[in-house]
Protein backbone atom coordinates (compact mmCIF):
# COMPACT_ATOMS: atom_id res chain seq x y z
CA UNK A 1 0.00 0.00 0.00
CA UNK A 2 2.92 2.06 1.41
CA UNK A 3 4.54 1.37 -2.18
CA UNK A 4 1.55 1.99 -4.55
CA UNK A 5 0.81 5.52 -2.79
CA UNK A 6 4.44 6.69 -3.15
CA UNK A 7 4.38 6.09 -7.19
CA UNK A 8 0.91 7.09 -7.86
CA UNK A 9 1.85 9.91 -8.28
CA UNK A 10 4.65 8.91 -10.99
CA UNK A 11 1.73 6.37 -12.23
CA UNK A 12 0.05 9.72 -12.74
CA UNK A 13 2.09 11.40 -14.68
CA UNK A 14 3.35 8.90 -17.12
CA UNK A 15 -0.26 7.66 -17.91
CA UNK A 16 -1.04 11.73 -18.57
CA UNK A 17 2.04 11.87 -20.61
CA UNK A 18 3.55 8.73 -22.51
CA UNK A 19 0.10 6.76 -21.85
CA UNK A 20 -1.92 9.58 -23.35
CA UNK A 21 0.80 9.78 -26.19
CA UNK A 22 0.49 5.40 -26.95
CA UNK A 23 -3.42 5.89 -26.74
CA UNK A 24 -2.90 8.95 -29.51
CA UNK A 25 -1.05 6.59 -31.52
CA UNK A 26 -3.14 3.37 -31.02
CA UNK A 27 -5.80 5.87 -32.30
CA UNK A 28 -4.00 7.27 -35.26
CA UNK A 29 -3.29 3.67 -36.36
CA UNK A 30 -6.97 2.66 -36.23
CA UNK A 31 -8.27 5.80 -38.56
CA UNK A 32 -4.78 5.97 -40.81
CA UNK A 33 -5.69 2.05 -40.90
CA UNK A 34 -9.20 2.67 -42.04
CA UNK A 35 -8.71 6.07 -44.32
CA UNK A 36 -5.75 4.37 -46.61
CA UNK A 37 -8.13 0.87 -46.80
CA UNK A 38 -10.47 3.39 -48.16
CA UNK A 39 -8.25 5.06 -50.51
CA UNK A 40 -6.59 1.85 -51.63
CA UNK A 41 -10.41 0.37 -52.56
CA UNK A 42 -11.34 3.48 -54.48
CA UNK A 43 -8.27 3.24 -56.27
CA UNK A 44 -8.10 -0.11 -57.18
CA UNK A 45 -11.91 0.32 -58.36
CA UNK A 46 -11.05 2.95 -60.88
CA UNK A 47 -8.09 1.45 -61.96
CA UNK A 48 -9.44 -2.10 -62.83
CA UNK A 49 -12.81 -0.43 -63.86
CA UNK A 50 -11.21 1.33 -66.93
CA UNK A 51 -10.47 -2.10 -68.46
CA UNK A 52 -13.46 -2.95 -70.30
CA UNK A 53 -12.26 -6.34 -71.42
CA UNK A 54 -13.66 -8.81 -68.89
CA UNK A 55 -17.35 -9.02 -67.59
CA UNK A 56 -18.66 -7.51 -64.50
CA UNK A 57 -18.20 -10.41 -62.59
CA UNK A 58 -14.64 -11.05 -63.58
CA UNK A 59 -13.71 -7.01 -62.83
CA UNK A 60 -15.46 -7.77 -59.07
CA UNK A 61 -12.92 -10.88 -58.31
CA UNK A 62 -10.35 -8.90 -59.42
CA UNK A 63 -11.12 -5.97 -57.30
CA UNK A 64 -11.58 -8.04 -54.45
CA UNK A 65 -8.06 -10.14 -54.78
CA UNK A 66 -6.27 -7.03 -55.09
CA UNK A 67 -8.26 -4.88 -52.06
CA UNK A 68 -7.55 -8.31 -49.74
CA UNK A 69 -3.74 -7.96 -51.03
CA UNK A 70 -3.50 -4.91 -50.65
CA UNK A 71 -5.28 -4.31 -46.91
CA UNK A 72 -3.38 -7.63 -45.58
CA UNK A 73 -0.08 -5.80 -46.87
CA UNK A 74 -0.99 -2.05 -45.46
CA UNK A 75 -2.01 -3.30 -41.94
CA UNK A 76 0.96 -5.34 -41.43
CA UNK A 77 3.09 -2.21 -42.26
CA UNK A 78 1.10 0.15 -40.19
CA UNK A 79 0.96 -2.13 -37.15
CA UNK A 80 4.78 -2.52 -37.17
CA UNK A 81 5.20 0.85 -37.07
CA UNK A 82 2.93 1.63 -34.28
CA UNK A 83 4.64 -0.97 -32.49
CA UNK A 84 8.10 0.13 -32.68
CA UNK A 85 6.12 3.52 -31.59
CA UNK A 86 5.00 2.22 -28.45
CA UNK A 87 7.62 0.48 -27.43
CA UNK A 88 10.01 3.67 -28.08
CA UNK A 89 6.91 5.23 -25.39
CA UNK A 90 7.74 2.48 -23.05
CA UNK A 91 11.34 3.28 -22.86
CA UNK A 92 12.68 0.63 -24.77
CA UNK A 93 15.03 1.42 -26.99
CA UNK A 94 14.34 0.39 -30.75
CA UNK A 95 18.09 0.76 -32.05
CA UNK A 96 19.26 -2.67 -30.99
CA UNK A 97 16.38 -4.05 -32.06
CA UNK A 98 16.46 -2.94 -35.29
CA UNK A 99 20.28 -4.01 -35.10
CA UNK A 100 19.40 -7.18 -34.64
CA UNK A 101 17.17 -7.69 -36.92
CA UNK A 102 19.11 -6.62 -39.52
CA UNK A 103 21.91 -9.29 -38.42
CA UNK A 104 19.26 -11.60 -38.35
CA UNK A 105 18.13 -10.68 -41.62
CA UNK A 106 21.43 -10.93 -43.39
CA UNK A 107 21.80 -14.31 -41.09
CA UNK A 108 18.20 -15.55 -42.99
CA UNK A 109 19.47 -14.18 -46.41
CA UNK A 110 20.91 -16.94 -47.68
CA UNK A 111 18.50 -19.45 -46.83
CA UNK A 112 15.66 -17.20 -47.71
CA UNK A 113 16.04 -17.19 -51.59
CA UNK A 114 12.50 -18.88 -51.46
CA UNK A 115 11.18 -16.59 -49.65
CA UNK A 116 11.84 -13.85 -52.33
CA UNK A 117 10.74 -16.28 -55.10
CA UNK A 118 7.77 -16.88 -53.64
CA UNK A 119 7.26 -12.80 -53.51
CA UNK A 120 8.66 -12.08 -56.60
CA UNK A 121 5.97 -14.96 -58.66
CA UNK A 122 3.21 -13.46 -56.41
CA UNK A 123 3.91 -10.39 -57.80
CA UNK A 124 3.47 -11.63 -61.63
CA UNK A 125 0.49 -13.53 -60.73
CA UNK A 126 -1.14 -10.47 -59.13
CA UNK A 127 0.16 -8.00 -62.10
CA UNK A 128 -1.01 -9.98 -64.74
CA UNK A 129 -4.12 -11.30 -63.39
CA UNK A 130 -3.33 -15.10 -63.42
CA UNK A 131 -6.50 -15.85 -60.94
CA UNK A 132 -8.71 -13.94 -58.51
CA UNK A 133 -9.64 -15.24 -55.58
CA UNK A 134 -13.34 -17.72 -56.20
CA UNK A 135 -11.79 -19.06 -59.75
CA UNK A 136 -11.03 -22.85 -59.96
CA UNK A 137 -7.75 -23.48 -60.70
CA UNK A 138 -5.09 -26.19 -61.10
CA UNK A 139 -1.67 -26.18 -60.06
CA UNK A 140 -0.16 -29.40 -61.61
CA UNK A 141 -2.64 -31.50 -60.00
CA UNK A 142 -3.72 -29.71 -57.37
CA UNK A 143 -7.14 -28.12 -58.09
CA UNK A 144 -9.79 -26.21 -55.92
CA UNK A 145 -11.48 -23.04 -55.49
CA UNK A 146 -9.53 -19.37 -54.45
CA UNK A 147 -10.33 -18.81 -51.14
CA UNK A 148 -7.03 -16.53 -50.39
CA UNK A 149 -4.19 -14.77 -51.96
CA UNK A 150 -1.55 -13.48 -50.30
CA UNK A 151 2.21 -12.12 -52.02
CA UNK A 152 4.04 -15.58 -50.65
CA UNK A 153 1.05 -18.14 -51.50
CA UNK A 154 -2.29 -19.07 -52.67
CA UNK A 155 -4.63 -20.91 -50.90
CA UNK A 156 -7.00 -23.72 -52.57
CA UNK A 157 -10.00 -25.94 -51.09
CA UNK A 158 -10.65 -28.63 -52.92
CA UNK A 159 -13.93 -30.30 -53.00
CA UNK A 160 -13.56 -32.68 -50.36
CA UNK A 161 -12.81 -29.33 -48.17
CA UNK A 162 -9.14 -30.13 -47.74
CA UNK A 163 -7.27 -26.77 -48.04
CA UNK A 164 -4.12 -26.40 -50.14
CA UNK A 165 -1.38 -23.57 -48.88
CA UNK A 166 0.79 -23.75 -52.36
CA UNK A 167 3.81 -21.18 -52.54
CA UNK A 168 3.59 -19.18 -55.53
CA UNK A 169 7.78 -20.16 -56.06
CA UNK A 170 6.32 -23.57 -56.26
CA UNK A 171 3.41 -22.92 -59.09
CA UNK A 172 4.96 -24.21 -62.56
CA UNK A 173 2.07 -24.33 -64.35
CA UNK A 174 -1.53 -22.31 -64.05
CA UNK A 175 -4.81 -23.92 -65.17
CA UNK A 176 -8.24 -21.45 -65.22
CA UNK A 177 -11.25 -22.89 -65.43
CA UNK A 178 -12.99 -19.37 -64.69
CA UNK A 179 -11.52 -16.87 -67.15
CA UNK A 180 -13.35 -15.53 -69.84
CA UNK A 181 -15.78 -18.24 -69.95
CA UNK A 182 -16.33 -21.81 -69.48
CA UNK A 183 -16.83 -24.41 -72.08
CA UNK A 184 -19.37 -27.49 -71.64
CA UNK A 185 -17.31 -30.59 -73.73
CA UNK A 186 -18.29 -33.83 -73.68
CA UNK A 187 -19.01 -37.22 -76.02
CA UNK A 188 -21.88 -39.18 -75.99
CA UNK A 189 -22.51 -42.49 -77.48
CA UNK A 190 -25.63 -43.29 -80.27
CA UNK A 191 -26.55 -46.92 -81.64
CA UNK A 192 -24.95 -47.51 -85.03
CA UNK A 193 -28.31 -47.92 -85.89
CA UNK A 194 -28.85 -44.33 -85.54
CA UNK A 195 -30.25 -41.82 -88.00
CA UNK A 196 -27.43 -39.24 -87.32
CA UNK A 197 -29.03 -36.36 -89.15
CA UNK A 198 -32.15 -36.84 -86.28
CA UNK A 199 -30.08 -37.76 -83.51
CA UNK A 200 -27.98 -34.16 -85.03
CA UNK A 201 -31.17 -32.28 -85.04
CA UNK A 202 -32.52 -33.79 -81.23
CA UNK A 203 -29.00 -32.41 -79.80
CA UNK A 204 -29.36 -29.21 -81.39
CA UNK A 205 -32.50 -28.88 -80.43
CA UNK A 206 -32.11 -29.90 -76.61
CA UNK A 207 -29.12 -27.17 -76.54
CA UNK A 208 -31.41 -24.27 -78.17
CA UNK A 209 -34.51 -24.98 -75.56
CA UNK A 210 -32.05 -25.33 -72.90
CA UNK A 211 -30.37 -22.03 -73.70
CA UNK A 212 -34.32 -20.03 -74.09
CA UNK A 213 -34.99 -21.46 -70.66
CA UNK A 214 -35.43 -18.22 -68.31
CA UNK A 215 -33.63 -20.42 -65.20
CA UNK A 216 -30.83 -21.13 -67.59
CA UNK A 217 -30.35 -18.45 -70.19
CA UNK A 218 -28.82 -16.38 -67.97
CA UNK A 219 -25.43 -19.13 -68.11
CA UNK A 220 -25.67 -19.89 -71.57
CA UNK A 221 -23.61 -17.88 -73.80
CA UNK A 222 -23.47 -20.32 -77.08
CA UNK A 223 -25.66 -23.43 -76.45
CA UNK A 224 -24.77 -27.06 -76.27
CA UNK A 225 -24.98 -28.54 -79.85
CA UNK A 226 -23.33 -31.48 -82.72
CA UNK A 227 -19.50 -30.68 -82.98
CA UNK A 228 -18.42 -33.39 -84.73
CA UNK A 229 -18.76 -36.92 -85.23
CA UNK A 230 -15.36 -37.63 -83.22
CA UNK A 231 -15.13 -41.47 -83.11
CA UNK A 232 -16.25 -45.23 -84.35
CA UNK A 233 -16.12 -47.13 -81.03
CA UNK A 234 -16.99 -50.64 -80.40
CA UNK A 235 -20.65 -50.16 -79.53
CA UNK A 236 -21.64 -46.81 -80.28
CA UNK A 237 -20.87 -43.81 -82.57
CA UNK A 238 -19.08 -41.38 -80.55
CA UNK A 239 -20.76 -37.64 -81.43
CA UNK A 240 -18.55 -34.32 -79.69
CA UNK A 241 -21.22 -32.26 -77.83
CA UNK A 242 -19.57 -28.20 -77.55
CA UNK A 243 -21.29 -25.19 -75.99
CA UNK A 244 -19.89 -22.07 -73.73
CA UNK A 245 -20.94 -20.95 -70.52
CA UNK A 246 -20.58 -17.98 -67.80
CA UNK A 247 -17.51 -18.85 -65.94
CA UNK A 248 -17.98 -22.11 -63.49
CA UNK A 249 -21.44 -22.78 -64.53
CA UNK A 250 -19.93 -25.67 -67.13
CA UNK A 251 -20.82 -28.77 -64.91
CA UNK A 252 -24.49 -27.43 -63.86
CA UNK A 253 -25.02 -26.54 -67.60
CA UNK A 254 -23.69 -30.11 -68.77
CA UNK A 255 -25.81 -31.57 -66.21
CA UNK A 256 -29.20 -30.24 -67.23
CA UNK A 257 -28.34 -30.87 -70.90
CA UNK A 258 -27.50 -34.76 -70.26
CA UNK A 259 -30.80 -35.11 -68.58
CA UNK A 260 -32.96 -33.09 -70.59
CA UNK A 261 -30.75 -35.32 -73.48
CA UNK A 262 -31.65 -38.76 -72.02
CA UNK A 263 -35.14 -37.80 -71.96
CA UNK A 264 -35.67 -37.11 -75.57
CA UNK A 265 -33.79 -39.95 -76.81
CA UNK A 266 -36.38 -41.82 -74.57
CA UNK A 267 -38.79 -40.11 -75.90
CA UNK A 268 -37.45 -40.33 -80.13
CA UNK A 269 -36.49 -43.81 -79.69
CA UNK A 270 -32.74 -43.22 -79.76
CA UNK A 271 -30.91 -45.77 -78.21
CA UNK A 272 -27.45 -44.62 -75.91
CA UNK A 273 -25.52 -48.27 -76.22
CA UNK A 274 -23.90 -50.02 -73.73
CA UNK A 275 -20.78 -52.37 -74.16
CA UNK A 276 -21.89 -55.81 -75.52
CA UNK A 277 -20.44 -59.23 -75.57
CA UNK A 278 -21.04 -62.12 -78.11
CA UNK A 279 -20.50 -65.55 -76.83
CA UNK A 280 -20.65 -68.22 -79.86
CA UNK A 281 -21.45 -71.72 -78.34
CA UNK A 282 -19.44 -74.70 -80.40
CA UNK A 283 -21.41 -78.27 -80.28
CA UNK A 284 -18.10 -80.22 -80.58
Amino acid sequence: MDYLQENLPNLITWLSTNGLRILVIIIIAFIAKKFIGIFVRRLVNRVVNTNNNYSKEALKKRKDTLNRIFSVSIGAIIWILTAFMILQELGVQIGPFLAAAGIAGLALGFGGQYLIRDLISGLFIIAENQYRIGDIVSFDGTSGTVQDITLRMTTLRDLDGVVHYIPHGEIKRVSNSARDFSRVNFDIGVSYSSDLEKVIAVIDKVGQELSEDPAWKEAIIDPPKFLRVNDFADSAVMLKILGDTKPLRQWEVAGEFRKRLKLAFDKEGIEIPFPQRVIHQSNN
